[in-house]
């Protein structure tokens, strides 16, 4: 019995004292502060990693990410300097580097985000307010998140906090402004558009009737020279004829009786009433061409030779 109560109380001893070792150590991460308490009151900052040990049963051990932390930031109407209402959305990154100040001041992740949602939402109003509507959404857009995060550094350091970034993820105009500004836009460029195509139809009618002058003018230089040369190629053709008509006039007569035989006798529905005694035909009745009758001559291939 003996060495079985011993054996009890030394299995009890045992057990008793892995419960006690098991909460006297604790681990910490190589992402994570820890703070021993007693009772609520700090009794040891860790920012080692590695295995500690604490009071067991009697001290609590309180871990804090030290990585960086996002924190999205609710949409905010804002007024800026050119009096324009714009609507932002932004987020900050921070992380935390003084766990016992942090412990002190907000005691939870939480607490802070709240306390540093303030911050940002006061900060980004004071910066935003003294900076126009052009300057925040394109030329110094920059420098004012700069601002913005040097004000909530400032009064984040109370809190055991480091802010990492502060950035302006949207700025844009309510919805019924936006729709306002669209349509102002809008008009503008279609007052521009109307402006255009009225300076080019103008235009154009200028060109244009540059144009028809010019054409007007060559047309009819154009009609002046072509006259000139039309009298002047009759007046040689009436030179030519006159001449042709002076070497041999029988000859001549017989050509034009031809050409007007071609004007006169083309195929086709051609219908002449006339007398085929005419002068017209004459030279159908008589190869030499002459009065209706007379006597025909011989032609000249069968003539007698000469005595």
């Amino acid at each position: 019995m003996n060495n079985s109560a011993l054996r009890t109380g030394l299995l009890v001893f045992l057990g008793v004292a892995v419960i006690v070792l098991y909460s006297a150590i604790f681990f910490v991460q190589q992402t994570q502060y820890a703070l021993v308490l007693r009772f609520g009151a700090v009794q040891a900052e860790i920012r080692d990693p590695g295995l500690h040990f604490k009071l067991p049963l009697i001290d609590n051990v309180t871990y804090f990410d030290r990585r960086v932390l996002d924190l999205d930031l609710p949409v905010q109407t804002l007024l800026s300097a050119d009096r324009q209402n714009l609507e932002v959305d932004a987020f900050t990154r921070y992380r935390i580097v003084d766990p016992l100040r942090f412990y002190q001041a907000v005691g939870s992740i939480a607490l802070a985000n709240q306390r540093l949602t303030s911050f940002t939402n006061s900060a980004m109003r004071n910066v935003l307010a003294s900076a126009s509507r052009d300057a925040i959404v394109r030329t110094d857009r920059a420098a004012l998140m700069n601002r913005i995060q040097w004000d909530v550094n400032t009064q984040a350091a109370s809190l055991g906090i480091e802010m990492v970034d502060v950035r302006l993820t949207r700025v844009d105009l309510p919805a019924a402004n936006s729709q306002a500004v669209y349509q102002r836009m809008r008009t503008e460029r279609e007052r521009e558009a109307a402006d255009l195509r009225a300076n080019g139809s103008q235009r154009a009618q200028t060109i244009r009737a540059r144009a028809e002058r010019e054409s007007v003018v060559i047309r009819a230089e154009a009609n002046r020279q072509a006259e000139e040369l039309r009298g002047q190629g009759d007046a040689d053709k009436n030179r030519i004829l006159a001449e042709a008509f002076g070497a041999d006039p029988d000859f001549f007569s017989f050509f034009r009786s031809m050409q007007a035989y071609e004007t006169g006798l083309k195929s086709g529905d051609t219908r002449l009433v006339m007398s085929p005694n005419s002068e017209f035909f004459r030279y159908f009745n008589d190869p030499l061409g002459g009065r209706n009758g007379a006597s025909t001559p011989t032609p000249p291939a069968q003539s007698a030779p000469a005595q």
